[in-house]
């Protein structure tokens, strides 16, 4: 006896899923493209690009408590500078 041929029901589910993972994968993709922009834009808007040296990062950290604790930035502009500078040290 020959193999049963598939189903038309099952040729289009194969086909729908090769459809969704297609768009998930669009969608991953824009989402990298846009989290890789907002990355260069950060460091362009912090003067530096590539990595830093740890020394480097440790005094721009020094500096941006320092200006905290002075009251010359507010909480908010604080925590996302700093969130910015932690991310950009390599472990």
């Amino acid at each position: 006896m020959g193999a049963s041929r598939t189903s038309f029901a099952k040729l289009q589910r194969d086909r729908d899923k090769k459809a969704k993972a297609a768009m998930k994968r669009e969608r991953r993709e824009e989402r990298l493209a846009e989290t890789a922009e907002e990355e260069a834009t950060a460091v362009d808007a912090m003067g530096t690009e590539g990595d830093l040296p740890p020394d480097v990062l440790l005094k721009m950290v020094e500096e941006l408590h320092a200006d905290f604790d002075a009251e010359r930035i507010s909480f908010e502009e604080f925590e996302e500078r700093k969130t910015e500078l932690f991310a950009r040290i390599s472990v």
